[in-house]
C-alpha cells in the first residue's frame, strides 16, 4: 500500500475538541492535579476515561552568546534520581505574566543572565497522552550577566546549580549520544542547530500565537 505525502502546509496541529461528559479532579498535588475525563470519541455512544496531569505549563531558553556557546545549568532532578544538564526553565505560575517575561525571569533566576534579543525557537508538548504542559522555548542572544548584588538567591533545588557554556556542536553531539536527557535541553539544542543552518530566518517573534496552550491562543 502506498502512503500519500503530507504537504507542508498540512503538517499542522490542529484543535479537535471532544464531547466530555464528566470531568473530575482525583488527585490534589503540591505542584499539579490529576485531572479525570470521561469522553466520547466522534459518534460514539461509548465513553472513553482518561487521567491526565493538568499543568500551567513553562518556558525554557536556549542562551546563546557571541562564540554560539549554549549556556547549561545542571541540577538535581529527585523522580529519575540524576543531576541533569538542562537549559534554564520554570513554570508559568505568575498570573498575568506573558511568556516572553517569564522566561526573562528565569533566565535571571537560573543562570544569573539578561539578554538583549529574544525570539520563539520552538512549541511543545511534553507528553500529550498523560499532561496538559505545554511548553515555550525561546532563543536568547545578547546575553549580559546580572550584577552580583541584583541577583536571586536560589533555594531547594535550584541552590545548587551550576552553570556552564558549552559549545553548541558539543551540546548537539551529546544530546544525539544519548548524555543529555532533559527533553527541553535536547529539544532546544538541537532546534538552534537547525535553526542557525538556516541562518536563523526560522525564528519567530516573541509574541506569536501558541495556539497549543489554552491561556494563550
Amino acid at each position: 500500500m502506498e502512503l500519500s505525502r503530507v504537504s507542508r502546509a498540512g503538517l499542522k496541529d490542529t484543535m479537535d475538541p471532544h464531547t466530555v461528559v464528566a470531568s473530575d479532579t482525583v488527585y490534589e498535588g503540591f505542584i499539579w492535579d490529576v485531572q479525570r475525563d470521561e469522553f466520547r470519541m466522534g459518534d460514539e455512544d461509548s465513553t472513553l476515561k482518561r487521567d491526565f496531569i493538568t499543568h500551567p505549563g513553562a518556558v525554557s531558553i536556549v542562551a546563546l552568546d557571541e562564540q554560539d556557546r549554549v549556556l547549561l545549568i545542571n541540577q538535581y532532578r529527585h523522580p529519575v534520581g540524576m543531576r541533569m544538564w538542562e537549559i534554564p526553565a520554570g513554570l508559568l505560575d505568575v498570573d498575568g505574566e506573558p511568556p516572553h517575561t517569564a522566561a526573562q525571569r528565569e533566565l535571571a533566576e537560573e543562570a544569573d543572565m539578561t539578554a538583549d534579543d529574544w525570539h520563539v525557537l520552538v512549541d511543545f508538548h511534553n507528553s500529550p497522552g498523560s499532561s496538559s504542559e505545554a511548553n515555550r522555548i525561546f532563543l536568547a542572544r545578547g546575553l549580559h550577566e546580572v550584577p552580583e548584588a541584583d541577583r536571586h538567591e536560589r533555594d531547594g533545588e535550584e541552590a545548587e546549580i551550576i552553570v556552564r557554556f558549552a559549545d553548541l556542536d558539543d551540546a548537539v553531539a551529546a544530546a544525539l549520544s544519548g548524555q543529555i536527557n532533559s527533553p527541553a535541553a535536547v529539544l532546544g539544542i538541537l532546534a538552534a542547530h537547525a535553526a542557525r543552518a538556516q541562518d536563523w530566518t526560522s525564528l519567530r517573534p516573541v509574541d506569536s500565537p501558541w495556539p497549543g496552550h489554552p491561556n494563550f491562543r
